[in-house]
């Protein structure tokens, strides 16, 4: 069962900054998962569409410039970072899950992955997972470039979730831990599909997940899952 660090290692140190990504890669972690955004021109680490729960800052993400955003404190001092730097930390250490989040952001990001496999001869695009909410962008993932792996992003299982993902071509189906049972898993399984399921930060879940026979968890907490194997 997979280990992914959720916003890197988010119950150790600020969500989504390279202090985060490191503790998870510290403490363990297989993978670690990111929330990207497309902002002035830039492809910016962030989760929320406004800026004051997690930083000193105030006001609609998209609305900043990107000198604006790294003059913030994302937490004990750390800066926003871009995707490139979360790569530039984590790429042959750990697998990256790339949330794509809010409209406009495939695009990018596709071309991001295709630089940097041009710049890294033999960079293993296996190691990399686009995920979203929005299955429109990953759809367009689809289109833009067919060998990247995709995980298709549900906070509630609808009857055909599995079809949609199929649908998409995804690799993963990524659902809440409380949607998850062991007929879901069998048949999510039998349709080719990874169960990639978030956010799991009490043992008794991980537990419970890994006798369903899930294929990873997202969690805040990687230490929690890495002790229990």
């Amino acid at each position: 069962m997979l280990c992914i660090g959720h916003r890197g290692a988010r119950g150790h140190a600020p969500e989504n900054t390279l202090a985060s990504v490191r503790k998870a890669i510290e403490l363990g972690a297989d993978w670690i998962e990111v929330d990207v955004y497309w902002v002035d021109g830039e492809l910016v680490v962030f989760h929320d569409d406004r800026l004051e729960r997690t930083t000193n800052g105030q006001g609609l993400l998209r609305s900043q410039s990107f000198a604006y955003l790294r003059s913030l404190d994302a937490g004990d001092g750390e800066q926003i970072p871009t995707l490139a730097e979360v790569f530039e930390a984590a790429a042959g250490k750990v697998g990256i899950n790339v949330e794509l989040k809010g409209p406009g952001t495939a695009e990018p990001v596709v071309q991001f992955l295709q630089d940097w496999q041009g710049q890294n001869p033999g960079a293993d695009l296996s190691r990399v997972l686009l995920s979203s909410f929005c299955h429109d962008e990953l759809r367009l993932v689809q289109q833009l470039d067919a060998e990247v792996r995709l995980g298709a992003l549900f906070v509630d299982l609808p009857v055909d979730a599995i079809a949609q993902a199929q649908a998409l071509g995804a690799w993963s189906i990524n659902p809440g831990k409380e949607a998850v049972t062991e007929a879901f898993v069998v048949a999510a399984h039998a349709a080719g599909l990874k169960v990639l399921v978030f956010t799991v930060n009490e043992v008794v879940d991980m537990e419970r997940l890994r006798g369903l026979g899930v294929d990873g968890i997202f969690t805040d907490y990687p230490d929690r899952l890495v002790s229990l194997r």
